[in-house]
């Protein structure tokens, strides 16, 4: 789940400015997005927003397991029967999920729709799940049971009943989408921002960074540290609001795909990357991890920072980001 510990500073243009920011928010992908455009006029925002409404309501349909029609609903239909030929688009963000998986060591993986969904929060659970549940629970995940044809451009799930999902990447591949089609159009600056899945490019109308500050999740209302984010994408996943406790353990909504077993020991981790896409998935990848493998991870990847908030609030920063705090 990606929440948003995320806040967006907008300076006030000043009063020569040719443009200003105009902001529409809408339900899109059955979240709240906040779409930002730098325009001259209400009439030029609305024109600009109205696109990146359809690009993303596009890619919404294109991704979606619920729509019957999509090409994503017609591969899970087919799991374990044969390979079903998609197009390019939907080919491509699929392989680039599957080379997170395989960077991750699986810690991320779009077969975990294949789930059961043995770990319930809406308080119907009386009982910890058994070893053997759990185990079983994860049978059909597995990201090398996803097969690729280059030469078809057909995606095959080998076991019958497999699933694929995109709730851990799909919001910021859209918020990439949208963004590069504004900037195709002479956009000039904007920010979408998917729920937390935030991008941005060009800065303020008078000509300031836009400016995102960090929060502790266990402290929301106080940021902790402001950063500028210049043509670069920001995702935070957070692990405290949904959980269940059993024998005075609290086993939280985050789970390890590879296990079935619920994650602990991290509160928050926030990602920046040139992309929302990807640092969609590697929020969620991190958390997974853990501290130490997932700050170890990150300090290896060129482009890729992370600020990461432990249990007991404590906050961890990978080599290169410089914390600048507002206490």
């Amino acid at each position: 789940m990606k929440t948003i510990f995320i806040f967006i500073l907008c300076l006030a243009p000043v009063l020569l400015s040719a443009q200003e920011k105009y902001t529409r928010t809408l339900k899109l992908m059955g979240s709240r997005f906040d779409i930002t455009v730098v325009a001259a006029n209400q009439a030029q925002a609305d024109e600009y927003i109205d696109l990146a409404v359809d690009e993303i309501s596009r890619i919404e349909k294109m991704i979606s397991s619920w729509d019957t029609l999509s090409e994503t609903s017609e591969v899970i239909r087919f799991a374990g029967i044969r390979p079903v030929k998609v197009d390019k688009e939907l080919f491509d963000l699929i392989g680039r999920a599957i080379k997170i998986s395989e960077l991750t060591d699986g810690a991320f993986d779009i077969s975990y729709a294949s789930m059961d969904r043995i770990w319930k929060y809406d308080g119907s659970m009386k009982r910890l799940p058994s070893e053997d549940e759990v185990l079983l629970s994860v049978e059909k995940v597995g990201y090398n049971n996803i097969v690729l044809d280059p030469e078809n451009q057909s995606v095959f799930l080998k076991k019958k009943g497999m699933r694929i999902g995109f709730g851990a990447i799909g919001k910021g591949y859209a918020a990439d989408k949208a963004k590069q089609l504004l900037i195709s159009k002479g956009v000039k600056a904007g920010i979408m921002n998917a729920s937390g899945d935030l991008t941005t490019w060009g800065t303020q109308p008078d000509g300031s960074p836009w400016m995102v500050g960090i929060t502790n999740p266990l402290n929301k209302d106080k940021v902790f540290s402001w950063f500028p984010l210049d043509n670069n994408a920001v995702v935070t996943s957070g692990n405290y609001e949904k959980f269940v406790e059993f024998n005075g353990k609290r086993y939280t909504h985050i789970i390890d795909p590879r296990t079935g077993w619920p994650v602990s020991g991290l509160t928050s981790a926030t990602i920046f990357a040139p992309r929302a896409e990807l640092a969609d998935a590697l929020a969620t990848s991190i958390f997974v991890m853990g501290l130490e493998t997932g700050l170890d991870f990150v300090n290896q990847l060129p482009g890729i920072e992370c600020i990461i908030v432990d249990d007991n609030g404590k906050i961890y920063e990978s080599e290169n980001i410089k914390l600048n705090s507002t206490k």
